[in-house]
């Protein structure tokens, strides 16, 4: 199964749910995350990720154009602005639209904004999985 992630960044959603679903699922699918706009991978991301044991430490932020002639059995959008501007794939199955709000939009202490990158880490992991559960059915 070959599974693409977008956001516009690809810095922190659609690295947390490339994560989850590598842990999730197994080898021998393909999970991908890009972005229209890749700006790498935020360091709270990966923290937080590794928190919930899962090391995103060696991803890459990768353009969205870098996998416009692949084809994909899913397309998960995870922001409002990549479900808009998502290309169409050629021969590309199932597009699901998950979106989460920005964690890197947060503000405050240190702490405060660790806690909104935890919120949407765990936002992310139950809807991937409610996700793959009706896969399953």
């Amino acid at each position: 199964m070959n599974i693409l992630i977008l956001c516009t960044g690809n810095s922190c959603r659609s690295q947390m749910a490339e994560g989850f679903l590598r842990s999730y699922l197994n080898e021998h699918s393909n999970i991908y995350s890009a972005g229209l706009k890749p700006q790498g991978v935020n360091p709270k991301a990966i923290f937080v990720m590794k928190e919930s044991g899962i090391d995103i430490s060696k991803q890459t932020s990768n353009d969205l154009n870098e996998y416009i002639n692949m084809s994909f059995d899913h397309i998960i959008t995870v922001c409002d602005n990549a479900a808009e501007k998502c290309p169409q794939f050629p021969d590309s199955g199932e597009k699901k639209h998950l979106p989460f709000s920005d964690p890197a939009d947060a503000s405050g202490s240190e702490e405060e904004i660790l806690n909104v990158f935890r919120k949407v880490r765990d936002e992310i992991s139950t809807k991937l999985k409610d996700w793959l559960n009706k896969l399953e059915q």
